[in-house]
């Protein structure tokens, strides 16, 4: 695998609170730019015979109003579709529903920034357990995989790469990318100490050491 600082750094992640829906929802937000045109990059995003080669199998409508299932995954529905800029969905997992926006921008004609946005309602003792890095670690392996699709043309997602997930390319991953949310939480007010420990949790389960899955 490539320099794992070439992809995770490559993301600018930052952390909020807001209200929606009149409840306190816990924020994690992602920027990347990509080496392609606003196109081809929205394309990647919403071509159902694409988004396997980076993310995940996926069935359903990809339309507005449409429905979508990611295999052993989310599913839900496109609430908002403005071809090549704007997406928003449902993300219904485990009887829960939070809310995914991206948005994409081009930089010039062969680059394009992408900025996706996850809110959720947390509870309270899945924030205290995990913090950010449960949703954002989750993501950075999602902006990886659409890096390598776009960059090198792969078309194998890295979670669906079992022996790099086991890898320690793999192990370092979850670990960086764990102690980047975990900055992100700091610079969002969280305690230190407390987002330390919530990292080390979250980058042992996705390194398959434990605790219990998040939720």
């Amino acid at each position: 695998m490539d320099d794992l600082t070439h992809y995770l750094g490559a993301v600018v992640r930052t952390v909020r609170k807001v209200d929606r829906d009149g409840q306190l929802a816990r924020v994690v937000l992602a920027t990347r730019t990509y080496p392609t045109d606003i196109a081809d990059l929205w394309d990647a995003l919403t071509n159902i015979g694409r988004i396997p080669r980076w993310f995940l199998p996926i069935s359903g409508e990809l339309r507005l109003g449409g429905r979508y299932q990611l295999e052993g995954n989310a599913g839900g529905e496109i609430t908002e579709c403005q071809p090549p800029k704007h997406l928003a969905l449902t993300w219904e997992y485990g009887g829960n529903i939070s809310w995914v926006t991206v948005t994409l921008q081009a930089e010039t004609d062969s680059r394009t920034m992408l900025t996706l946005e996850h809110a959720a309602h947390v509870p309270d003792d899945f924030w205290e357990k995990f913090g950010a890095g449960a949703t954002g670690v989750g993501w950075d392996l999602g902006l990886m995989g659409l890096a390598l699709h776009i960059e090198k043309r792969a078309t194998t997602p890295p979670e669906e790469n079992a022996a790099w997930m086991a890898s320690e390319d793999g192990r370092n991953f979850m670990r960086l990318s764990s102690d980047h949310w975990c900055v992100a939480s700091i610079e969002d007010g969280e305690d230190g100490a407390w987002a330390r420990a919530a990292a080390e949790r979250t980058r042992q389960f996705y390194s398959g050491e434990g605790p219990e899955e998040p939720g």
